[in-house]
């Protein structure tokens, strides 16, 4: 199947790697050449870790590298497509025209996945004339190194297009999870829920944030603390997430101070260098000095 990702950003060109992978035809397209130019560095780099460790042969790092072919023009990127996934900042209004303009220039038998974390996919498929070809494929952070994907189905998606996203997610060997669209879907309820709390933890003095992530990894297995991941995610990312999903949800995923006031000083997490972490070279070395760390 032909694939198109629509954003070469961490996720888009993560996706576009494990598609790539899995053997499919892959289509890279963002708004500039120099995205889509970092998004297939990222992808080259990943691989190339790969080969270093002993996942994946030269050849078959060469293999995935030459069936991902960028494209800037977003009517030619999408013409072929059986399958157009958008990997777009998370904004309603930015991913509702992204829907738009993929049924435009789609074929009319192309399905349209989103990877929204949270966002309502449903709300998203009513923006087209055929929303029944609409699915939610939340991929996680990094697509390819995380198994679990998320297949969301909107009140109008088609049993058939819900069938050739499992067989895709199938493919690509990860496993998938099957959930009814509402706020948050699974993972996102559950993880930002997580992650609040944690922050809220931080800001009233219970724990260190290198104790609290302890906690979660080695009490909980965790592969990841919550404020690591977090930091990962970005702090925009999730104050975003945690604020729609309080107008959907209710107060409880109302939004710490704490990620307020590090969102509005520029301290995002690992994109910015500065979160509950210090960040370099794609590492967190130690816990910012103004997280609570004691």
């Amino acid at each position: 199947m032909d694939i198109t990702v629509i954003g070469a950003g961490s996720m888009g060109h993560g996706i576009a790697q494990v598609s790539a992978m899995a053997g499919h035809d892959v289509r890279l397209n963002d708004v500039d050449e120099e995205r889509i130019e970092a998004g297939l560095g990222g992808i080259e780099s990943n691989l190339q870790g790969g080969v270093e460790r002993d996942k994946i042969t030269e050849s078959e790092r060469d293999a995935a590298l030459a069936r991902i072919t960028p494209d800037a023009d977003f009517d030619s990127a999408v013409a072929d497509a059986g399958l157009v996934i958008e990997a777009v900042p998370e904004d309603m209004k930015l991913k509702k025209n992204v829907f738009t303009d993929i049924e435009a220039s789609a074929p009319a038998d192309a399905i349209i996945g989103s990877n929204t974390s949270s966002l309502s996919v449903t709300e998203l498929a009513s923006t087209l004339d055929r929303p029944g070809r609409a699915v939610g494929l939340h991929f996680f952070n990094p697509p390819h190194i995380m198994n679990l994907v998320e297949i969301i189905i909107a009140e109008q998606t088609a049993e058939h297009v819900e069938e050739a996203a499992s067989d895709y997610v199938e493919r690509l060997e990860k496993e998938a999870v099957v959930v009814r669209d509402s706020a948050g879907f699974a993972s996102s309820r559950l993880g930002v829920a997580l992650g609040l709390e944690a922050i809220r933890m931080v800001e009233s003095g219970v724990a260190s944030v290198e104790d609290i992530d302890t906690a979660m990894e080695v009490g909980y297995s965790h592969p990841m603390g919550p404020l690591e991941l977090t930091d990962l995610v970005g702090l925009d990312v999730r104050l975003d997430i945690a604020e729609y999903l309080r107008e959907e949800l209710g107060e409880r995923f109302r939004p710490p101070q704490l990620l307020k006031k590090k969102v509005r000083a520029g301290k995002l997490g690992k994109k910015s260098g500065e979160g509950f972490y210090v960040w370099e070279d794609g590492e967190a070395v130690a816990p910012a000095d103004d997280s609570g760390s004691q």
